[in-house]
């Protein structure tokens, strides 16, 4: 995941606190020594203790996957072991801090897109097709339009107009709607196991049945 390091005005230099909170990470900044929850972006202790940090859209993919779409992107080469990360283990969590909803990969790969409504915004939660690697999270209106997509061989179709964009930018491909883009929205993965810890309150899709 991906905040933004600005608070009030003051852009934080943070590090890493060592120590986990909920199973998870935890950062420090060095202006005041206040401790942070990395997935909720929220300072949990010292002179910044409730404050909280935007979260940007991002995803977590394979190195190749992201080539493909940004070969433009330049990373630093260093040495270091084999992640522990596998995406078919996580979830995708859509949180507007009101209400959250987590998407398994499984249940995402098997769905292809999946059309929701988190706390009032009108989401489509996708895998792309072309690689399963990629994940991205959409905002489905589109000035006064509310799009409802399905994941096809030609891309993301709106239903009622015919419109295809691309699975993983949004762009749009073809169709009376080709010249607007889906808005990325933030989202991030997390591990099932974990996702309660911090949003207690927050849902499962899709949801079990009574």
């Amino acid at each position: 995941m991906v905040h933004r390091r600005q608070v009030d005005g003051t852009t934080l230099v943070l590090g890493n606190q060592g120590a986990l909170w909920g199973n998870a990470m935890t950062w420090w900044d060095h202006d005041t020594g206040s401790v942070w929850s990395q997935p909720i972006g929220e300072a949990i202790l010292g002179p910044r203790k409730g404050d909280q940090l935007e979260l940007l859209p991002s995803t977590l993919t394979t190195w190749g996957a992201w080539l493909e779409s940004h070969p433009e992107t330049e990373a630093l080469d260093v040495v270091a072991w084999a992640t522990g990360f596998h995406l078919e283990d996580m979830t995708v969590v859509v949180d507007f801090g009101t209400e959250s909803t987590a998407y398994s990969i499984p249940a995402l790969r098997a769905a292809g897109v999946v059309n929701d409504v988190v706390a009032g915004v009108e989401i489509a939660a996708v895998i792309d097709p072309e690689d399963e690697s990629r994940w991205a999270v959409f905002s489905r209106r589109l000035d006064d339009t509310v799009v409802e997509l399905a994941l096809t061989k030609e891309g993301l179709v709106d239903s009622a107009t015919g419109t295809v964009f691309d699975p993983f930018l949004g762009v749009g491909r073809s169709g009376p709607l080709a010249s607007q883009t889906l808005n990325r929205l933030p989202a991030f993965t997390s591990f099932p196991e974990d996702y309660f810890t911090f949003f207690p309150d927050g849902t499962l899709w899709p949801a079990a049945a009574d």
